[in-house]
């Protein structure tokens, strides 16, 4: 896939911070930027975390994480997290997020994340709201 396959994006400048002994972009961080992403992809939509949760009692847990590293980013680079709804179930949302230099087309790590909306007294999975599926079908064009 290509940086013209997702429908969204959100930039970042790797801090010092988030760097190794090797100058590289320490593995973890890039769970940082997949989270970070995600949640600037729902604001587009929009969906506003917070006001869901205090109107239903429900939020979202991460149930599953995998990650491909196919290229390292390093102090300073321009790099950009492009995200994509790829499967939408009854209770849980999967998406793909893809990491790019802001220059260039080749992916850098692409992995996927599974989210699970829980009600958040009982901690048992509920159905996704109707108005957020229909937000993210209409964005991704799925049905």
């Amino acid at each position: 896939m290509s940086k013209a396959d997702y429908s969204f994006f959100f930039p970042f400048r790797v801090r010092y911070s988030e760097t190794d002994k090797q100058g590289i972009v320490f593995n973890a961080h890039y769970l940082t930027y997949f989270d970070t992403a995600i949640y600037e992809y729902f604001r587009t939509l929009p969906f506003d975390f917070q006001e869901n949760l205090d109107q239903s009692g429900a939020d979202f847990h991460t149930v599953h994480v995998d990650l491909d590293f196919h290229a390292p980013a390093g102090f300073d680079d321009e790099i950009e997290a492009h995200v994509k709804t790829i499967k939408i179930g009854r209770s849980s949302l999967k998406f793909e997020v893809a990491v790019y230099h802001k220059q260039g087309d080749k992916v850098m790590i692409k992995g996927s994340v599974v989210w699970v909306y829980v009600d958040q007294n009982t901690h048992r999975a509920i159905t996704l709201p109707k108005h957020l599926v229909e937000r993210l079908e209409a964005r991704e064009g799925i049905h």
